[in-house]
């Protein structure tokens, strides 16, 4: 079993990726991350929710360029 990293994928981001990361990780859609995101900063949270944006998108390594995620090979040869 391949060993899970946390990155912000270079696909499916809307901002920095760390959301999409986030949900990947822990393998939930990362439109319910983003989701549970914006309604916990929107019950006062706001300024620390962006903060803590930030610096997770400055500490979560980004993906780096010519790596294939093994599970999307698998999902394309699949469909081929």
């Amino acid at each position: 079993m391949a060993e899970k990293k946390l990155i912000r994928p270079k696909e499916g981001r809307m901002i920095a990726g760390v959301c999409a990361g986030i949900g990947k990780y822990f393998d939930v859609d990362p439109t319910w991350v983003r989701i549970i995101w914006v309604i916990v900063s929107f019950f006062g949270y706001v300024i620390p929710g962006v903060i803590i944006y930030i610096i997770a998108a400055l500490i979560i390594p980004e993906e780096e360029e010519g790596v294939l995620d093994a599970e999307y090979v698998v999902k394309e040869e699949r469909e081929a």
